[in-house]
């Protein structure tokens, strides 16, 4: 089991538990790499966009940005996923689902990235979005994904 560390860095109130359980399920998905810890960082479109410049130079704000897991000192593993919540509300409006879906969406597409996936190839996202449509299953969530 993964430990989860919640970092909420804006106003929006957050559905706690299902963000724990959308890395547990998300975690079911991956038949390795997993981290032993994961960050889940929610903030505002300022920061992430200053997140955004500084790791990715790509001037803009975006709605989930994923760093790989790495070794810490103790020997764990630990990765971050930093989501934007207006972002995330935007997306979700124009999806027609709610917060609660995008912001599990979301989280899990971070953690497969986390965990080594890619996206870069048509096959590498539509394996990833297929493992993304299982987890929002198994939480009872339906995504317009």
């Amino acid at each position: 089991m993964i430990e989860v560390e919640i970092r909420d860095l804006q106003d929006e109130p957050l559905p706690v538990d299902l963000l724990r359980r959308t890395v547990q399920e998300t975690a079911a998905e991956v038949a390795s790499a997993l981290p032993d810890r994961v960050s889940l960082v929610f903030v505002d479109d300022e920061q992430i966009h200053e997140i955004n410049r500084r790791y990715r130079h790509i001037d803009r704000p975006t709605d989930v940005i994923s760093f790989e897991a790495e070794e810490e000192e103790e020997g764990e593993t630990a990765g971050e996923i930093i989501v934007s919540v207006p972002t995330a509300l935007r997306q979700a409006t124009a999806a027609g689902h709610d917060l609660h879906t995008e912001l599990a969406w979301l989280v899990s597409h971070g953690l497969l990235h986390v965990t080594g996936m890619e996206d870069e190839t048509q096959e590498q996202l539509d394996e990833m979005l297929m493992k993304q449509r299982r987890v929002l299953a198994r939480l009872g969530l339906g995504a317009n994904q």
